[in-house]
């Protein structure tokens, strides 16, 4: 029996529920949330939509009670709050960090074999406090960022071009922010090179959109995206519970791979149902080493930064 948790009934949260049930992969998708009654009622609009899209999984919500959750395969962390106005980005590392270690805690204690897969922002550094909360290995631990921020460089492509998306390949690393690192050179439609369908400047611009991508979304609706985020995890979960070996960009611990070590950030793994099987290295030109560096040494501001306010919470 298949069984995966998703944590945050939230827009993003009831969105993978939604999107892992229509698979119809698994057997049993519990949500949760700490709201009474929120998660209960998004579960059973999705359960009802089962009749209509055809799929068998069940999906059931509950309201703070890990119990429920126990033997989940695999876990998405969705919980956490947005920055609001008068709230600094210490602020938010802070309130943030204390909700995903104390849902990871909650949720391991019940199911001490699942992989984890975390949304919650500031992605690279909550993955890191999932990590630690958990006590996992970190090929059972990692974040969803990079499978968004491709999906959203290929649409832009695509609609720059014309071209279907389904033929269009793209990679990309770093953080999940100003910072991430899209790469054109190993960036395919049809096989063909994208550098030779498009001009420099073209697809400079695509870069920046893509970027930008969730900030623009911020301004069109003045909230945060859900239905991308949602199917992106969804495709992470679907990678694993078909054990398919997905080359995919996660937000990862690596270890010495790119140089980098002690921190969380996005690069090319191949996914399977023991979690991550191996980061992919990939072949940097020395322009595209530096823009990764750039990336690491933002994400390493941001460890910084909550370093700082743990310190001060506990003294």
């Amino acid at each position: 029996m298949l069984k995966i948790t998703v944590i945050g009934a939230g827009n993003v949260g009831a969105t993978v529920a939604e999107c892992v049930a229509r698979k119809d992969m698994v057997n049993e998708v519990v949500l949760i949330d700490i709201k009474e009654g929120l998660s209960e009622g998004k579960a059973l609009d999705i359960a009802e939509s089962a009749p209509i899209h055809l799929f068998d999984t069940t999906v059931r919500g509950v309201t703070n009670d890990y119990s429920e959750t126990a033997n989940s395969n695999i876990c998405v962390i969705t919980s956490g709050v947005p920055r609001r106005p008068g709230m600094s980005r210490d602020d938010l590392l802070g309130i943030n960090a204390k909700i995903v270690r104390s849902v990871t805690e909650s949720f391991v204690a019940h199911s001490p074999d699942a992989i984890i897969i975390v949304i919650s922002n500031p992605l690279d550094v909550m993955s890191y406090v999932a990590h630690e909360a958990s006590g996992f290995p970190s090929s059972r631990v990692f974040g969803m960022a990079g499978v968004l921020d491709t999906a959203r460089y290929r649409a832009f492509i695509s609609a720059d071009l014309g071209a279907s998306v389904k033929d269009i390949e793209a990679l990309l690393m770093g953080g999940h922010g100003d910072t991430m690192v899209p790469l054109p050179r190993y960036t395919s439609v049809g096989g063909i090179p994208l550098t030779e369908l498009l001009s420099e400047k073209r697809i400079d611009a695509i870069v920046e959109r893509t970027k930008s991508g969730g900030g623009e979304i911020v301004q069109l609706m003045g909230t945060s995206a859900w239905y991308a985020p949602g199917a992106a995890a969804a495709e992470m979960v679907e990678a694993i519970v078909k054990d398919s070996g997905r080359v995919l960009p996660c937000a990862v611990r690596p270890s010495g791979e790119y140089g980098l070590s002690d921190l969380f950030i996005g690069l090319p793994v191949r996914l399977g149902r023991s979690g991550i099987e191996e980061i992919i290295a990939v072949d940097l030109n020395e322009s595209e080493k530096a823009l990764l560096n750039v990336s690491a040494d933002h994400i390493r501001s941001n460890f910084e930064a909550l370093r700082r306010v743990l310190s001060q919470s506990d003294s």
